[in-house]
């Protein structure tokens, strides 16, 4: 095999045979672990750092897409993570996974916050899981931001998406089919330019 095919081979042999058991097991312990709100977190800890199924950039992609889809993030981002990894049948272990601890956590804790939750022990609780999981959050976005962004215009586009949903109260598909648009247009491909016919020929003739 030449240099070139084993190159060429090599980023889809990189990629380790994943089973669906496997990620519906991965997953249900994300979903049984992930406490706070700060899921993001720890889909990129299991994901990315621990499993190493994926990198930073495809992570970016995967939480872009769950974004701008209907439903819950970490749900979609289970879904489009199994099915990269295993088809449909990774998609659907990676979705019960993630959705069964929720469902029977919840429901204990619906039934417990229905009679306790005037009391100020509970109220205190609540809030400070709900400040470690912005802390979770941002740290989270913090490490993907040091691998994905590049250059000036990257952060433009972070500061325009930020301003689009937070100032100017854009919907979230909205602004990213506009910021979206804007950095495919600024990131287009840009053809060589040619040379000049006499270059050309000077250049053939010197091989000579």
């Amino acid at each position: 095999m030449s240099t070139a095919q084993t190159a060429a081979a090599s980023p889809a042999a990189s990629k380790t045979a994943v089973s669906p058991l496997e990620i519906f097991v991965t997953f249900l312990i994300i979903g049984a672990t992930s406490f706070g709100g700060g899921v993001v977190a720890y889909l990129r800890d299991a994901l990315v750092a621990k499993k190493k199924w994926f990198d930073d950039v495809e992570f970016l992609e995967m939480t872009s897409i769950s974004n701008t889809l209907p439903g819950l993030n970490a749900t979609n981002m289970a879904i489009l993570a199994g099915d990269r990894l295993a088809g449909w049948l990774g998609a659907t272990g990676a979705m019960l996974g993630m959705c069964l601890p929720a469902f029977i956590f919840m429901t204990a804790a619906g039934m417990i916050y229905s009679e306790s939750h005037a009391r100020p022990l509970a109220s205190a609780a609540l809030r400070g899981v709900a400040a470690a999981a912005v802390g979770l959050i941002a740290a989270t976005w913090f490490k993907i931001g040091k691998k994905s962004l590049r250059g000036f215009y990257d952060a433009v586009f972070v500061m325009a998406a930020i301003l689009g949903i937070n100032y100017f109260k854009w919907g979230v598909p909205i602004t990213l089919l506009a910021v979206g648009a804007v950095a495919i247009f600024t990131y287009r491909p840009h053809k060589a330019p040619e040379q000049p016919a006499q270059e050309q020929e000077d250049w053939i003739n010197s091989l000579h």
